[in-house]
């Protein structure tokens, strides 16, 4: 019975031991900053424009970039301290979407596949009618 209360001490040592020994890590070391949500209005029609502005949006400091196209909103969840919004806003912008902020560079606009773009179609007058403009939407079928 003496060996028994011996081993079960020996146990709770054990335990006890490994219990305090955690609850002596170091946080400091621990990334606890606060992260901070946000939407942004970036031009876009379609599934590879969805692509291209989320993996530019998607810098150091981003851990979430997701592009609605229905809404045309860019939510970000990203760490304040690493990244700033208008910083990801360039980025975006340099592949060729306008933001809020930033307007893309029309050379690199202009390198988009058509259903990226938002022009007008320029539609000639038809005989005694008025000029016609017609904006090209994606086929969402």
């Amino acid at each position: 019975m003496k060996t028994i209360k011996i081993i079960f001490l020996a146990i709770m040592v054990i335990f006890l031991g490994s219990n305090s020994y955690a609850q002596m890590t170091d946080h400091s070391k621990m990334n606890m900053t606060s992260t901070k949500t946000e939407t942004i209005k970036v031009s876009g029609n379609c599934g590879m424009c969805k692509d291209r502005i989320e993996a530019a949006a998607k810098v150091e400091g981003v851990s979430k970039a997701d592009w609605n196209k229905d809404t045309k909103l860019l939510t970000l969840v990203y760490n304040p301290a690493m990244v700033k919004s208008d910083d990801v806003q360039k980025k975006v912008a340099a592949v060729g979407h306008d933001t809020e902020k930033f307007k893309a560079q029309d050379a690199v606009y202009a390198k988009l596949p058509g259903c990226c773009k938002n022009l007008p179609v320029y539609c000639p007058p038809l005989k005694n009618s008025h000029v016609v403009a017609i904006t090209m939407l994606p086929d969402n079928g």
